[in-house]
């Protein structure tokens, strides 16, 4: 079992940025994959961004690219989301979730474990 805990969620104004951290613990290992999703009210989850064993490949949603960054720290177990120019349509609860295979995933079914979320609230 892994154990995943998002952090950093909160309030940003439309164009401010947050960061978000999930840290795994339990049955971690570095042959995994991670990403973000998020879940709006009424919506489905979608995929935001995912990242590969050992940080060689990134996936980024069409519409966060070149504003929101992935990464991860193998070493503290730990998965990242920076998010610069936010917008309204953002808000949502933003999940972390590991897939156990080193290629990543764009899909909700591919991943093996997820976090409880943090809730991300952007104003206009």
């Amino acid at each position: 079992q892994v154990q995943l805990v998002e952090s950093g969620g909160g309030l940003a104004q439309a164009g401010g940025s947050l960061k978000l951290s999930c840290a795994a613990s339990g049955r971690t290992s570095s042959t995994y994959s991670m990403g973000w999703f998020r879940q709006a009210p009424g919506n489905q989850r979608e995929f935001v961004a995912a990242i590969t064993w050992r940080g060689l490949k990134t996936l980024y949603k069409d519409s966060v690219k070149g504003r929101f960054t992935i990464s991860r720290d193998d070493a503290k177990n730990m998965v990242y989301l920076q998010m610069n120019g936010l917008k309204p349509e953002e808000t949502a609860v933003y999940y972390c979730a590991v897939r156990n295979l080193i290629t990543s995933s764009t899909q909700v079914s591919g991943y093996d474990y997820w976090g409880q979320g943090t809730q991300v609230t952007v104003s206009s």
